[in-house]
């Protein structure tokens, strides 16, 4: 019996001397001044100082595939599907030995599909990994907004729920509706292996002659769409799948298709915060991740015809500090003609990296672009502690994959 008691005295003596040397470690690795680990900035700040100034300049570029093969000479603008008819006919489907020697100096932080680059399953199978195995660990992104921008849903080789528009969605009234959209075609590009969705639109649609934007909006009224775009976003991250919401500051005032030529809103900066920056500041509320800019001018606003992509007072005073947008902001094409006819491809990208652009997309040639950037840092009319700024962004948004 003697022992009996022994060994459970002994018994709670060891309990006790665990418990506290158990709090005694909690609190050593809960204790501010004792942190347990890198947190996810300091990885992320490790890791841009091993970078070099060429691997910190390809993570702003997200590009096309055909922009990596500089064999092929296509002509643009290109239209709302994202392609010029000499691109389609080419149909790059696979990563080939040009792309592989181009994508050696010109690592590149992300790859855009087009419908033309997307045949079926199993073409995409093989197509996605040879993308992932280029050097800048691109991701990989598409304009799979439902309706009819949707390089997969409008893909009869692919067995996917489609959506007749957003319009359709936004006049039902009911924001699970737009959820259920946004988690549908997230699913589907999880599946198939994407990562970026360029979509919502967020656009309101308040000119019954706009061209371009019309029935992907959710509404001509902002207290409509709001709720939509934000519900949308949430259903593509509960996928997996990362939004990015457009085209900053608003293309749904505009008659002109900024695919080929000019587009302006002559609305001032009051009427923009009463009617499009309804639903920007809703997604901004919500935590998006990426926001996509319009080339349209807005001279009520900055006084001329500048893009918006290209305006320091749009991207830097209005949407970063009265905003408060702190995420990225990416380019729309700027293969497309508002920029083309107005700017030559490496004073577009140097331009637009100085109005406040993270990532410069789908550049009209890729290595003008990207040579314009890495000697603009080089001569100090961009600083690297510029290009440092995008590049954390972008380094944190990767971490999550």
């Amino acid at each position: 019996m003697t022992y009996i008691i022994m060994k459970k005295n002994l018994l709670r003596s060891l309990a006790a001397i665990l418990f506290i040397g158990g709090l005694f470690v909690f609190s050593a690795c809960t204790n501010d001044d004792n942190p347990v680990g890198p947190t996810p900035d300091d990885l992320v700040e490790e890791q841009l100082q091993k970078m070099t100034l060429r691997e910190k300049v390809g993570q702003m570029f997200y590009v096309r595939p055909e922009c990596l093969d500089t064999t092929i000479h296509f002509n643009l603008p290109s239209g709302i599907d994202g392609s010029a008819d000499d691109i389609t006919k080419i149909r790059l489907q696979a990563v080939n030995e040009t792309m592989k020697g181009v994508n050696e100096k010109y690592p590149v932080g992300g790859i855009i599909l087009y419908a033309h680059n997307i045949e079926d399953e199993a073409q995409l199978a093989r197509f996605i990994p040879q993308i992932r195995a280029l050097k800048g660990s691109p991701l990989l992104c598409i304009d799979e907004e439902g309706g009819r921008v949707a390089r997969i849903g409008r893909n009869p080789n692919f067995n996917v729920e489609t959506f007749e528009s957003m319009d359709s969605i936004g006049k039902t009234g009911d924001p699970k509706n737009a959820y259920y959209c946004g988690n549908t075609i997230g699913t589907y590009l999880k599946k198939y292996g994407f990562d970026i969705d360029f979509a919502p639109v967020a656009d309101v649609n308040t000119n019954p002659e706009n061209i371009v934007i019309g029935k992907r909006a959710f509404s001509d009224d902002p207290a409509v769409a709001a709720p939509m775009v934000t519900n949308y976003l949430q259903g593509l991250k509960d996928a997996g799948i990362t939004g990015c919401i457009k085209h900053f500051p608003g293309h749904g005032d505009t008659k002109a298709d900024t695919h080929y030529g000019y587009a302006q809103s002559l609305k001032t900066w009051d009427e923009m915060a009463s009617c499009e920056m309804v639903t920007f500041k809703a997604g901004i509320k919500w935590g998006c991740q990426l926001i996509m800019t319009a080339h349209i001018g807005t001279p009520n606003v900055t006084g001329s015809e500048i893009p918006a992509t290209m305006s320091s007072l749009i991207l830097q005073d209005k949407l970063r500090r009265e905003l408060g947008y702190q995420n990225i902001i990416i380019t729309d094409a700027m293969e497309m003609g508002a920029i083309t006819q107005q700017y030559s491809c490496a004073e577009a990208a140097v331009g637009c990296i100085q109005a406040g652009v993270d990532i410069v997309l789908g550049p009209q040639n890729l290595v003008q672009a990207f040579d314009a950037v890495m000697a603009a840092v080089e001569s100090g009319t961009i600083t690297e502690a510029r290009i440092n700024q995008s590049v954390r962004r972008i380094l944190k948004l990767k971490a999550k994959y």
